[in-house]
């Protein structure tokens, strides 16, 4: 087989990004929020149904304007996932807040809200769990939970674009939700993010986090970063926005064909999105029973040309940066640790044909 890695970037033909990026040459603008810049903005919204939908340069800065947004209290608590790219967790750190980890549901990988009452203390301020492989948490719960102890909800939606709840665009839950828009993820603009929100009073912030505080020629009004989204970004979204529909049916057939093909087979499971989840394929993953049984299928694989991911593994408190850590020593969170050492994402994109998601599946299952 061909050379198959865990995700491939939609990229649109050549010749309509050459189409959208022309102007450039003759504006002579490719930042500062130009003309590119504001029609994604425009379309973005319109295609998550969100009214405020602000792109940053990539993903992780949109989280950490996000976090700054809410003006939490130095080394307050934020309640977060184990289970996720640590991107979630060095967000935290990097605002001067603390992460405190719950444990996830294993039947789809999501924050375990039954957890989240034994991790509340008088530092908790808010929560950050994750919409992990285009499954959505229980956000009725957790919002629940929230509003009962005056805490922010932030979604890690860098997997969920494009995915509906009962209807409704999974970044309409929470007090904001964040995009990433990196080359691996179902939409790109090869680099990008953005914060998704209804409420208007965090736009400013959100503003001044991405252009230094500027507001106008004269005047500064916020210690700010820069995390403006470039015009080649944007002209980038633009163009795959008109085909994210069609990717995600696709990928919906990929991994309907893989569950199909895997389902009943000893020695894994396969987690599931909620009922009401319209996932948008972002990743298939296979929980295998033990690392061992994982490494197996990952080690098989690789000797047909095909690159799966370890994807979340080793868990973040887990990792050497956080690892020997007072954050990392809370950490009791025995359904995320199975579930990482078990959990193997296959191959998901759609140019993938039916007859190597089959060799795959084989491949993977073969003990």
């Amino acid at each position: 087989m061909k050379k198959i890695n865990v995700t491939r970037t939609s990229l649109p033909p050549f010749e309509e990004y050459c189409s959208e990026i022309r102007r450039f040459w003759d504006s002579h603008i490719l930042t500062n929020m130009g003309e590119a810049h504001e029609a994604f903005r425009e379309k973005l919204e319109q295609y998550l149904e969100i009214p405020h939908a602000v792109p940053f340069t990539n993903g992780h800065l949109a989280l950490e304007a996000a976090l700054e947004a809410f003006r939490l209290p130095a080394g307050a608590e934020v309640i977060t996932t184990p289970l996720s790219f640590v991107s979630t967790t060095h967000a935290i750190v990097r605002s001067g807040l603390t992460p405190v980890f719950c444990d996830v549901l294993e039947e789809d990988g999501t924050l375990d809200p039954d957890r989240l009452e034994g991790l509340l203390t008088p530092r908790t301020a808010a929560i950050l769990p994750v919409h992990v492989y285009g499954h959505v948490c229980d956000v009725g719960r957790i919002g629940a939970f929230a509003e009962r102890h005056g805490l922010k909800v932030l979604y890690d939606a860098a997997h969920a674009f494009g995915v509906r709840y009962r209807g409704v665009p999974a970044v309409r839950f929470g007090d904001a939700a964040v995009l990433s828009f990196h080359a691996t993820k179902v939409f790109s603009t090869v680099e990008g993010g953005a914060v998704c929100t209804a409420d208007a009073t965090l736009l400013q912030a959100l503003e001044d986090s991405k252009n230094f505080g500027i507001r106008d020629e004269e005047s500064c009004a916020a210690v700010g970063g820069n995390a403006k989204m470039s015009e080649f970004q944007a002209a980038m979204g633009l163009c795959n926005l008109r085909r994210v529909d069609a990717d995600i049916a696709r990928r919906r057939e990929h991994a309907a064909h893989y569950r199909a093909l895997l389902s009943g087979r000893p020695g894994l499971r396969l987690p599931a999105p909620r009922e009401g989840v319209e996932s948008n394929g972002a990743y298939f993953p296979v929980v295998f029973d033990g690392r061992a049984a994982r490494d197996a299928a990952y080690a098989r694989l690789e000797t047909i040309g095909v690159h799966a991911r370890k994807y979340f593994y080793p868990l973040i408190p887990d990792l050497a940066c956080y690892a020997g850590t007072p954050v990392a020593a809370r950490a009791d969170v025995p359904a995320a640790r199975r579930f990482a050492e078990g959990v193997l994402c296959l191959p998901l994109y759609p140019e993938l044909t039916e007859e190597e998601v089959e060799k795959i599946a084989a491949t993977a299952a073969r003990s």
